[in-house]
């Protein structure tokens, strides 16, 4: 992703993702980075930042998107998470 928005390094949680742009008139896939973070100092709150590789892109400029979380709202989001990936796993086990 060389015109990329958000900082990619050794600690980005993601750096190559299968994602997916979807529009009312179109729906367009994009190699895509996902990070969590939160500052070093005086940590309150936790952000979770998605860009697509605006490269593959016909129909979006170059953005990223980041939601801001709470601790309990994060942990909120960290169980759902587990939820589907243990019914992700169980679905595989059975095949």
């Amino acid at each position: 992703m060389p015109d990329r928005l958000l900082r990619i390094n050794a600690y980005t949680t993601f750096d190559m993702l299968d994602g997916t742009a979807t529009g009312h008139d179109f729906e367009e896939d994009a190699f895509a980075v996902l990070n969590v973070t939160a500052p070093r100092k005086n940590p309150d709150h936790v952000k979770l930042e998605f860009e697509l590789d605006n490269t593959q892109l016909a129909h979006l400029p170059a953005h990223a998107d980041r939601v801001t979380l709470s601790a309990e709202q994060a942990r909120t989001l960290a169980g759902e998470l587990e939820k589907y990936a243990d019914r992700v796993e169980a679905a595989q086990a059975d095949e």
